[in-house]
């Protein structure tokens, strides 16, 4: 029993183990982004094909799965090329406001009005933006933490459509994946570097941080409660940062810290706030 009852919330948590590798295996391969996100996306579409293949999973083709496909080429490409243009805390933190922009989506396309919560948390993920564009400005990589917040609105359309009419996750991130491995992954022959511990920094890149990460999440996500996922996933943009800092060197400012610390603070409270809201 205690197994079952922790084993869905062990897959989350491995998972964003797994999603918090993504900053320092970037920062140490020396390849262009887009080079780095095709063959990590080509490799992670093959540990998920294998997953989907030993489990019996049927591919499911809908509008709602290729938004969401198409969502996830975004996220992966736009947090790659962010993450060699900014810090790694900004990148995955700033990606991280994606709840912020399925309220502004779902109050433009759907017109759904946001509550005072929803109003109050945008407002304060804005407040947290502005920090890290502040810091930006005076460092030089603004145009990095603004590529982040072009994925954190990706991000935001995986979210929405993988919930939406006949929606597959599993499926819009092996198509997704797939096909960013197939548009991507030529440009690996404009690199000079396949040193060894390049090599094995992109396999592991592709196989552990982007394949085994989905399926251990796509299995745990079905069986977690949603606050316990939600403050688990939230393990994600603090780890990033801190194993870039011990194992690449790479610090951030006092004002991206308390920017930081606000955008995650804020979306965890504000996921907490929507599992306990009544349906």
């Amino acid at each position: 029993m205690k197994s079952a009852k922790w084993g869905p919330v062990l897959c989350v948590f491995i998972a964003s183990l797994l999603f918090s590798t993504g900053g320092l295996l970037i920062k140490l391969i020396p390849w262009q982004p887009l080079a780095i996100n095709g063959v990590r996306n080509l490799i992670g579409a093959a540990v998920i094909g294998i997953y989907l293949l030993v489990t019996h999973h049927r591919l499911v083709f809908s509008r709602s799965v290729w938004i969401g496909a198409v969502s996830m080429i975004g996220v992966t490409t736009l947090y790659a090329i962010a993450n060699k243009m900014t810090t790694a805390a900004n990148a995955i933190v700033l990606q991280f406001t994606a709840p912020v922009f399925v309220i502004l989506l779902m109050a433009v396309i759907f017109h759904s009005k946001p509550d005072r919560v929803e109003i109050f948390t945008c407002l304060l993920v804005l407040t947290g933006v502005i920090l890290f564009f502040v810091d930006g400005l005076q460092a030089g990589n603004w145009l990095g933490n603004l590529i982040a917040v072009l994925s954190g609105i990706c991000y935001a359309g995986v979210f929405m459509m993988n919930s939406g009419k006949n929606a597959d996750a599993i499926s819009s991130c092996f198509l997704g994946q797939l096909a960013a491995g197939i548009i991507f992954t030529p440009t690996v022959f404009q690199e000079s570097d396949f040193s060894p511990a390049a090599v094995a920094a992109v396999i592991c890149l592709g196989a552990f941080q982007v394949g085994l990460a989905y399926v251990f999440f796509s299995i745990g996500i079905k069986k977690t409660p949603a606050v316990t996922a939600s403050l688990i996933t939230g393990l994600e943009p603090v780890l990033n940062p801190i194993l870039v800092a011990v194992f690449y060197g790479e610090m951030i400012s006092t004002l991206s810290v308390f920017g930081a610390v606000l955008v995650v603070g804020t979306i965890i409270a504000y996921n907490v706030y929507l599992s306990r809201k009544p349906s």
